[in-house]
């Protein structure tokens, strides 16, 4: 790469704690977002909440896969605002509408009549059934889901990430009071039930749409997003395209690992299962941390690559990383020390079951530590790669790692050698592992020489 000359460490931390606090904020925000849908429909009925989360998990594959365009958008804007192409921003931003919007329009169809997928994939009729009604709504929201997703890539990549904190922020506070009313029926308004909390999800999800996307163009008017978005561009949509299938995909197979890892769980029995969904919602909450680092990750190697500065790849790398592993570390220590505090916060005092389920959960959360450690490395070096473009041989990486690895050794621990929930954990932590030391072997090794090598 070029000689440019390198920024000095101090600028490097300053840049990657102003974007990484409000990715964070943002991605713990949207974990919340999550969660209070989960304990409003727990109120109201359990096997409501049931169905949703049947429902809400077909949704959130098809979200996950349609999100790679948005990812992919994030490093070539912020590469080439860095290179001061503000046309070529413009160009790949408003094809990202458009590979979001078709992607959208292709899996709608499969939401809006999923009863009949959901039995044939084994459920009861009443609980697909429920699923359907959650998702002929619910299903709408993957259009202003995926919208808002390429508006908040396109802004982090600008490194005005404050509005997509603010925006998540305002989402959680929305949510739960359309939640609250809906829901439950009350302040005069009908009694929906899952319903409720579907139109709550499309409220919520056009609401930040909305707001990102007036933002985007009122304050960054240079760029005019939205006009002219009808013209087809063939060139930019080959770029999103090619950048973001592989993205997609990779997202996949991490989580069709974890949903497939829940199935296993489910096979030990509802204690065993109870446990696993409080242990996954605890390093769920951490990992938003390492997710918000991986974004930044993603944006600053985009912004080296625009300046041509190998220099400062290699140590906003090296920073990023560092900074992922301590808080790893921090949550480790936490989940070997105070697992019972930590579990007992999700169950009643006087639940007869909860020393059951905590006694399950202790084994589960000594695992996550691990999990923690090999994770946070992984989706560090994910984001790096992303960064720098490299999207395809991560995608085989990780698709052999979860699939080709950590589901058979989960299964052979859990089951083969009767380990149960810990041995189908302890091959979760394996399958991550793997994926963590191969994309971190390739970023530092075949791409960076690369990117060397190009640059001289």
């Amino acid at each position: 790469m070029g000689m440019n000359a390198p920024m000095p460490l101090s600028q490097h931390v300053r840049n990657i704690l102003t974007l990484g606090f409000p990715l964070i904020g943002s991605h713990l925000a949207h974990f919340f977002l999550m969660l209070t849908d989960s304990v409003m429909l727990g109120w109201y009925d359990p096997e409501v909440l049931a169905a949703q989360v049947i429902g809400g998990s077909l949704f959130f594959v098809f979200f996950v896969m349609g999100e790679g365009f948005a990812f992919a958008l994030m490093p070539m804007v912020a590469e080439a605002e860095e290179a001061g192409d503000e046309t070529l921003a413009r160009r790949l931003t408003r094809m990202t509408i458009w590979a979001s919007v078709l992607f959208g329009l292709a899996v709608l169809p499969i939401m809006l009549w999923s009863g009949p997928v959901l039995r044939a994939l084994g459920q009861e009729p009443g609980l697909a059934l429920n699923a359907q009604r959650y998702l002929e709504v619910a299903g709408w929201s993957i259009f202003p889901g995926l919208l808002s997703m390429v508006m908040r890539s396109f802004l982090s990549a600008l490194e005005r990430a404050q509005v997509v904190l603010w925006v998540t922020f305002g989402a959680v506070g929305l949510n739960a009071v359309i939640n609250y009313t809906l829901i439950f029926g009350h302040w005069g308004m009908p009694e929906l039930g899952i319903r409720g909390a579907a139109v709550a999800t499309l409220v919520v999800n056009v609401a930040s749409f909305g707001l990102l996307a007036l933002y985007a163009a009122v304050k960054t008017p240079e760029h005019a997003l939205f006009v002219r978005l009808w013209r087809p561009d063939r060139e930019a949509f080959g770029r999103v395209f090619r950048l973001g299938w592989p993205i997609g995909i990779a997202n996949l197979a991490e989580v069709g690992l974890f949903a497939a890892s829940s199935m296993m769980m489910g096979w030990l029995g509802p204690m065993p299962l109870a446990a696993h969904g409080i242990a996954l919602q605890i390093s769920s909450l951490t990992f938003m941390v390492h997710m918000g680092l991986s974004n930044v990750a993603t944006v600053r190697a985009g912004r080296a690559m625009g300046r041509k500065s190998v220099v400062d790849l290699r140590l906003g790398a090296r920073l990023v990383m560092m900074m992922s592993l301590g808080v790893a570390t921090l949550a480790l220590i936490g989940f070997v020390t105070l697992p019972e505090l930590l579990m007992g916060l999700f169950l009643s005092p006087d639940d007869p079951q909860r020393d059951t389920v905590i006694g399950v959960g202790v084994g589960l959360l000594a695992a996550a530590g691990l999990f923690q450690l090999v994770d946070a490395a992984q989706v560090i070096a994910i984001g790096l790669l992303r960064g720098v473009q490299d999207t395809r041989r991560p995608m085989l990486i990780a698709a052999v790692s979860y699939w080709g690895i950590g589901m058979p050794v989960s299964y052979g621990l859990g089951f083969g050698l009767g380990w149960g929930g810990v041995g189908v954990w302890i091959g979760l932590a394996i399958g991550l592992a793997t994926a963590a030391i191969l994309l971190s072997i390739r970023f530092w090794g075949p791409v960076l020489r690369r990117i060397e090598h190009d640059g001289t």
